[in-house]
C-alpha cells in the first residue's frame, strides 16, 4: 500500500473513532425518587456515575435549599466514604412541630477514603434522609462532583436540554413528562423506553459510521488505483 493509501486509511480510522465516541451514553447524577409529599420524610438516594475514563470521583457535595430548608437532615453511612453536614444560619427562620428553627443543614459532603474512589466502571449511591418536605413547588438539589484530577462537574443546571441537570424533588409541581415520579411500574416502563431509544440510536449511529467508513475505503481504493495507472 503506497503512502497516500496508508494516510487515507488512517484518516478513515480516525474518523471512525471520532464518530464512535458519542456512542458512550452520558450518564447523569439522579435521585431515586423525584416526588415527595409535603410534610414527609423521604429517604433520597443520590446516584452518581463517574464519566471520566482517566480520573476517579473523590468527593460529592449536595447543596440543600436555604429558602425552603429541611428541618431534619441525616445520612446513611457509605462504606469507604466519610460524610459531613454543614449547618448555616437561616436568613428567615422556619417553624416546625418542634418550634422555631434558625439553623439548618445546607450542604452534605461525602469524601472518599483512599481506595474507595469511584472509577468509570462504578457508580455510587449516597442515601440522605430529609424532612419535613416544605410545602412548595419543587426543590433543586444541586450536586458538585469532584474528580481526582481536580476537575469539578456541577450538576446544577435547570431547564430543558440542560447539559448537567440538577436533581429535582417535585412536591406540588408535576414532574416533566419524561420523568416518572418514582413509582415502580413507571420506573420499569421508563427504563424500557430509555433502553429501546438508546438501542435504536446506537444502531443508527453504527450503521451510519459503517457506511461512512466503507465509503472512505472505496475512495482510497479508487484513488490508489488511478495513481498506479498513472505511474505505469
Amino acid at each position: 500500500m503506497n503512502r497516500f493509501a496508508k494516510t487515507a486509511v488512517a484518516l478513515a480510522a480516525g474518523t471512525t473513532l471520532a464518530l464512535a465516541a458519542p456512542l458512550a451514553a452520558s450518564a447523569h447524577v439522579t435521585i431515586s425518587s423525584n416526588q415527595a409529599a409535603a410534610g414527609s420524610y423521604p429517604l433520597i438516594d443520590f446516584k452518581v456515575p463517574t464519566e471520566s475514563a482517566t480520573a476517579t470521583t473523590t468527593k460529592i457535595e449536595v447543596t440543600l435549599p436555604e429558602d425552603t430548608p429541611f428541618g431534619s437532615v441525616s445520612y446513611v453511612p457509605v462504606s469507604g466514604w466519610t460524610a459531613e453536614l454543614i449547618t448555616s444560619t437561616l436568613s428567615t427562620p422556619i417553624t416546625t412541630d418542634d418550634g422555631t428553627v434558625t439553623e439548618a443543614v445546607t450542604k452534605v459532603i461525602w469524601t472518599a477514603q483512599p481506595g474507595s474512589e469511584l472509577t468509570s466502571a462504578q457508580y455510587g449511591v449516597f442515601p440522605l434522609s430529609v424532612g419535613p418536605v416544605p410545602d412548595t413547588g419543587s426543590i433543586v438539589l444541586a450536586v458538585d462532583q469532584t474528580y481526582s484530577d481536580g476537575s469539578v462537574v456541577s450538576w446544577s443546571d435547570t431547564g430543558e436540554d440542560a447539559e448537567h441537570p440538577a436533581p429535582v424533588l417535585y412536591v406540588n409541581d408535576a414532574p416533566p413528562a419524561d420523568h416518572h415520579g418514582g413509582a415502580a411500574e413507571d420506573d420499569d416502563h421508563a427504563s424500557a423506553e430509555v433502553v429501546s431509544a438508546a438501542s435504536d440510536d446506537v444502531l443508527a449511529r453504527v450503521l451510519g459510521i459503517g457506511g461512512l467508513v466503507l465509503g472512505v475505503i472505496a475512495l482510497v481504493i479508487v484513488i490508489a488505483g488511478r495513481r498506479t495507472k498513472v505511474g505505469e
